[in-house]
């Protein structure tokens, strides 16, 4: 079942996301466009873009090709965060490089972090005070329920993913923080936290899925609007039971409570 997010349309909103060429980020650009947004789409390859203005006559397209790679392209996606009235924020964009730690190249690690970590959280920094002057906005930043995979057995997830995995943890955490900081102001941050998506990701790490069930590029962005709209901060498509995840959360918020000044009994010496 569809969610409408636009309430007004005769008042055109305006989104901005990021790796809106394929994927997710087109599910949202289609979805958006269709509900009455405007849309900024960014993306590497501007033929892609392009399609996206083809599929959606009837909306403003502005494609913006800007690699977040690199410090020049997420200037220039920051640059217009800052300059437009944006009422959405989708820090889509992604890669992932699964492979063991010590084998990870310099340049590989360093883009992981640059497009999960860098990139989400200067173009946040760019939107929201804007957000909060207008009086209110969203942003929805794409991690996945490997954010989640910290504690698991080798035996368990035997992919290595040591850097992509700290780096969607860390978009949870961000938006966590960033929600309850700003929600005051009339922001409201969601972390959407997928499992295996069909979709050409893992085809561009050299992974063949086509025999593991996936999820809908679609089903994902419903759940992430529906979710939106049921005020979660945490989106997890895949989870049916809502309350485990709310048992992780409360379980992070025990462990903080309950630190003490005191050195703990196991660290003493003897």
């Amino acid at each position: 079942m569809s969610t409408p997010i636009v309430e007004n349309n005769h008042s055109k909103r305006l989104a901005l996301i990021t790796g809106a060429s394929s994927g997710i980020g087109r599910a949202f650009a289609l979805r958006l466009g269709a509900e009455g947004y405007d849309l900024i789409a960014v993306g590497r390859r501007l033929d892609r873009l392009n399609e996206l203005v083809t599929l959606l006559p009837e909306v403003n397209v502005r494609p913006l090709v800007a690699d977040l790679d690199t410090s020049e392209g997420v200037k220039a996606v920051a640059d217009v965060c800052a300059s437009e009235e944006l009422a959405l924020l989708v820090n889509n964009a992604g890669v992932a490089h699964y492979m063991p730690f010590t084998d990870l190249p310099v340049e590989k690690a360093q883009e992981v972090l640059q497009v999960k970590v860098i990139a989400p959280t200067l173009l946040a920094h760019a939107a929201t005070p804007g957000m909060v002057k207008r009086g209110g906005g969203s942003i929805i930043n794409v991690a996945g329920m490997i954010a989640f995979s910290g504690p698991a057995a080798i035996e368990k997830v035997p992919v290595r993913r040591v850097v992509y995995c700290g780096s969607l943890a860390y978009l949870v955490a961000f938006s966590q923080t960033l929600h309850e900081e700003q929600k005051s102001n009339g922001l409201q941050v969601q972390v959407l936290c997928p499992g295996v998506v069909a979709t050409e990701f893992h085809t561009r790490q050299g992974q063949d899925l086509s025999a593991v069930p996936r999820m809908s590029a679609e089903d994902v962005v419903n759940a992430s609007l529906r979710g939106l709209a049921l005020g979660e901060v945490v989106c997890a498509p895949g989870v049916e039971n809502a309350e485990l995840l709310s048992a992780v959360f409360q379980a992070d918020l025990t462990a903080f409570g309950g630190q003490s000044p005191e050195l703990a009994m196991r660290y003493r010496t003897q």
